[in-house]
């Protein structure tokens, strides 16, 4: 889960990059906080598009969105 501290400490960071003087633990720290930002947003996005789907369409439609590889 994204917190508010996690969106303050990447906002650190980049404020940190653009003074440039991030160290290199930094730059670690700041590429796994992006990545986890950058996941949970996917999942978000892919979350609601699911539920859009499910919502729009009947099980039996047959338009071939419900069947899955």
């Amino acid at each position: 889960m994204i917190t508010p501290e996690i969106i303050a400490r990447i906002n650190e960071l980049a404020r940190k990059q653009r003074e440039g003087t991030l160290t290199e633990p930094e730059k670690d720290e700041q590429a796994k906080l992006r990545r986890l930002y950058i996941d949970h947003v996917k999942g978000q996005v892919k979350a609601a598009l699911d539920d859009a789907v499910k919502r729009s369409h009947p099980e039996d439609c047959g338009c071939g969105c419900h069947h899955r590889h």
